[in-house]
């Protein structure tokens, strides 16, 4: 049996990393901060008390070797991660402390504990910031715009590193925008979908969003796992671009949400003053507030997935519109306290 360690294992991710791992028949182990925060994915992904949790601080590098050699992992997935981009700006030592040397003590965990362990690293593609290209693959250069995507460029660059100097079987997804029913509502899909959910219910007046022609690739994280496991059963470690290849503003996914919880949207304004209009009544359902803009924003964010569709035998198969119906349904079906399809 094969045994993953997956860290930050409660997050969506991790969930649904571990949900899959296990129905391949892995033995899975779980690494994320103390408490029970995230508990709730593993519960409503019905595997609560399946994943053996393992005690692992990034900050900690004697705590993180002491753990790869009591769990002698087969495969390492890292999610651990700060991983908001606005609080980066804020929080930038914590951010670097946890998402570039974390990795750095974890990698070198691995090198001195159990180099026969294949590693995946969660990249992300905020490392492309303001690069001008459309699609982005894999030789695009890098123009992080935020000291989330520096430190996630620090930790993808040491990865490729421990790949080529120490033999480390490392490898790098580059994953673009993917959602679920299981994002943190602290997320910006997550945010709109349980508030277009609560204001078609009349549970809710309005929501208060960001920049809405950001334009960015939104996949289903359910299909993302697959990718990532199909990386690490490679017979070289490389790194891989993971989106859909399709590309829409935060404009169209309020409009697409919105509409599949049944409230149509009409546009009106520009700018901060720019506000979605229940069509039906007039009432304002949607404003744009200052307070979620970056200091520096990626304007457009999109990738390009031909490697991984011709060595993975990956693409991803949930269209945009699907998505976010399967998000709406999962906000309906938790204030009716029904079970989420995940």
């Amino acid at each position: 049996m094969k045994k993953a360690l997956i860290t930050g294992y409660r997050g969506q991710d991790g969930a649904y990393l571990s949900r899959f791992l296990l129905e391949k028949g892995y033995e899975v182990c779980g690494a994320d901060i103390p408490g029970d925060a995230g508990a709730w994915r593993l519960r409503e992904l019905g595997i609560e008390g399946r994943v053996r949790e393992v005690a692992l601080d990034l900050l900690d590098e004697p705590g993180i070797c002491a753990a790869l050699a009591s769990v002698r992992p087969d495969e390492i997935y890292n999610f651990a991660a700060q991983s908001f981009v606005l609080t980066s700006f804020t929080r930038p030592v914590l951010t670097a402390e946890v998402n570039a040397v974390g990795v750095a003590r974890l990698l070198e965990g691995v090198r001195k504990t159990c180099p026969q362990a294949r590693f995946f690293q969660a990249s992300t593609a905020e490392l492309f910031g303001s690069v001008g290209s459309a699609q982005k693959n894999e030789t695009t250069d890098f123009h992080p715009r935020s000291p989330y995507a520096v430190s996630k460029l620090y930790a993808h660059w040491l990865t490729v590193n421990y790949r080529q100097t120490q033999n480390i079987y490392a490898c790098n997804g580059i994953l673009f925008n993917h959602e679920s029913p299981l994002r943190g509502e602290e997320f910006v899909t997550r945010k709109i979908a349980s508030a277009a959910a609560r204001i078609g219910r009349g549970l809710q007046e309005k929501v208060a969003v960001g920049n809405l022609d950001a334009l960015r690739d939104w996949g289903y994280a359910r299909e993302y796992v697959d990718a990532m496991w199909r990386v690490l059963q490679q017979p070289a470690a490389d790194d891989y671009i993971l989106a859909t290849g399709e590309v829409h503003s935060v404009r169209d996914f309020i409009g697409t949400v919105f509409a599949a919880a049944g409230v149509g949207l009409e546009w009106k304004g520009a700018g901060l003053e720019e506000k979605g209009v229940d069509a039906a009544t007039g009432r304002v359902r949607v404003e744009v507030s200052k307070e979620f803009y970056r200091p520096a924003d990626v304007k457009e964010l999109v990738g390009d997935a031909a490697k991984a569709k011709r060595v993975l035998g990956w693409e991803p198969k949930t269209k945009f519109e699907e998505l976010a119906r399967i998000m709406v349904e999962a906000e309906l079906n938790r204030l009716d306290g029904k079970k989420v399809r995940l």
